[in-house]
């Protein structure tokens, strides 16, 4: 270790989720005395944004937040402010900024941070662009080891890896397989530029899209508006560059339910100050109680409120806990449309073209309480099969709750009248190696692919993750699940805990890997939240000690 007195902290990949729990260190830096060297390790070009919101991707990648409810508190005292405030143009408030954009300004509050958020506290700030490939004991700290060679012992070591490169899935891994020894080709979403890119060699073929999802809409329009086409009032205009024909398909083929389209259609979801403190309490009760208490609970403070909205039409509150029950027991079970209905019916929902569903209503006032549900639950101590039966109402639920832009459903909507997308085959097709890619059936339907693009998110399952340092932590016994559905166990804090249960002292981890113990992760609110101000205030504490 350096010279007493002195605290050495490492931060292994940095996105937005290393950036908002440095942002909320730099806060806290100035209750400790102690000298602090912080070493950022972060390979890729945009510290702060990472790959999901590189300023490099297209301007055609939305994020699935409109301006008006994007929340990012910056730090007090920085020059960068509110996202809102950044723009060097006006904006609309209902529309959806690009994940470029985003990802400017989070390299911007990087560049702030570097260059004055820590000029107070008298810390040191360095970034190192290496792999990590190791980390290890070190006496009563951890030794941190980069593929260059390079190594440094450090008292505190922070894990914000987003999504690791995971090992193929068997279907997944089957198709790249037949694409090496064919002429098909299989392609993943992202970088949404590079597929772009390999899609304009793409002309004539008919293309298939594992997953229906926020993604697809990305790759929709890599395969589209990026070949020169272009959208407007009265549809879609082709370029003639574009696939022949474009078809999605996932387990359930059901598209995701679009938010609200805008700030009016919006505010009818919105949950009272007295019915928020309601939920908060039934939340906190039931990351505490038994599984089946627990989902009581939730639906005991959600049905109240969705009764009110839906009051207008007469739907009583004994039909929205059978909504409930159902989800509980069979998430999207009430969701079995034919895939065009209800891509139909999404839209006139977020439109207010028809009256809200119970299902639709339900989702939007969860999405208007996932601070208080992270408040309740992550720094809770759920049993296992607890923060199963609660994540897996909460994953159900995405589909309401991280629905895709109004215009971006419109969109899809759009390529299908224009013949270039096909919903026939999007219900769980069988699909079938041929000698030119793949043939896909479903429901008396075939069509024959030459082309797979994969726009499904890995789940974070531990054991599929092969890139360091993750597998060798596992191996070390210093990385455990919370149970064999769920990601890493880690305290309120982010320390990991072994697989004995015992906390990894000045070893931590934020994020989706962690989900179980933590929930709602996938959000861009949740990296400057909570958990990054527990981490923050235990390094001190640590440091303090």
């Amino acid at each position: 270790m350096q010279a007493k007195g002195t605290a050495r902290i490492a931060v292994i990949g940095f996105g937005p989720r290393g950036l908002g729990a440095l942002e909320a260190l730099s806060q806290r830096l100035k209750t400790t005395d102690r000298r602090v060297q912080i070493d950022i390790y972060e390979p890729g070009p945009y510290p702060g944004a990472g790959p999901n919101f590189a300023p490099s991707e297209p301007a055609y990648c939305l994020l699935n937040i409109p301006y008006r409810d994007i929340a990012i508190r910056p730090p007090q005292g920085t020059t960068v402010g509110r996202f809102a405030d950044w723009q060097d143009k006006p904006i609309d408030p209902d529309s959806f900024p690009s994940r470029a954009d985003m990802g400017r300004y989070l390299n911007a509050r990087w560049d702030d941070l570097f260059t004055q958020g820590f000029k107070k506290t008298g810390a040191t700030l360095r970034l190192i662009p290496a792999q990590v490939s190791r980390i290890s004991r070190k006496d009563l700290g951890w030794r941190v080891e980069s593929e260059s060679g390079a190594e440094a012992v450090y008292n505190e070591v922070l894990l914000t890896l987003g999504q690791p490169p995971v090992e193929a899935d068997a279907q997944w891994a089957g198709w790249q397989d037949h694409a090496a020894q064919t002429k098909a080709e299989v392609a993943q979403a992202y970088p949404a530029a590079a597929l772009g890119e390999q899609a304009a060699g793409w002309q004539g073929k008919q293309v298939a899209i594992r997953g229906l999802g926020l993604s697809t809409y990305d790759v929709l329009r890599s395969l589209t508006t990026a070949q020169g086409g272009g959208f407007d009032a009265a549809g879609y205009h082709a370029s003639g560059r574009e696939p022949r024909r474009i078809l999605p398909f996932s387990l359930n083929g059901q598209p995701p339910f679009p938010k609200p389209g805008n700030a009016a259609l919006d505010a009818l979801f919105e949950p009272s100050p007295e019915e928020t403190t309601r939920f908060t309490q039934a939340a906190t009760a039931a990351v505490s109680a038994g599984p089946e208490v627990a989902s009581s609970l939730i639906s005991g403070a959600l049905v109240p409120v969705v009764a009110r909205i839906l009051g207008p039409q007469n739907v009583s509150k004994a039909q929205i806990l059978d909504w409930l029950q159902t989800e509980w027991s069979d998430p999207g079970a009430q969701d079995r449309l034919p895939p065009m209905d209800a891509l139909r019916y999404g839209i006139d929902l977020a439109a207010g073209e028809v009256a809200p569903s119970p299902g639709y209503a339900l989702g939007q006032v969860w999405r208007k309480w996932q601070d208080q549900w992270r408040a309740a639950f992550n720094p809770g101590h759920a049993t296992p099969e607890t923060a199963k039966r609660l994540i897996d109402f909460d994953e159900g639920l995405k589909r309401y709750s991280y629905g895709p832009p109004l215009s971006s459903a419109r969109e899809l909507l759009a390529l299908i009248d224009a013949g270039l997308v096909d919903l026939a085959l999007t219900m769980n097709p069988e699909i079938a190696e041929t000698e030119q890619g793949w043939t896909l059936r479903s429901q008396g339907r075939a069509a024959k692919v030459s082309v797979i693009i994969d726009a499904v998110l890995p789940a974070p399952d531990l054991s599929n993750i092969k890139g360091p340092p993750l597998p060798d932590l596992i191996t070390q016994d210093l990385l455990a699940p919370v149970s064999t559905d769920l990601a890493a166990a880690i305290a309120p804090d982010g320390t990991l805990c072994d697989q004995g249960e015992q906390p990894v002292l000045g070893l931590c981890l934020l994020g989706r890997l962690a989900l179980g113990s933590v929930t709602a992760v996938d959000s861009l609110h949740d990296c400057f939240g909570q958990s990054a101000d527990r981490w923050a205030q235990g390094v001190i504490e640590r440091l303090s000690a």
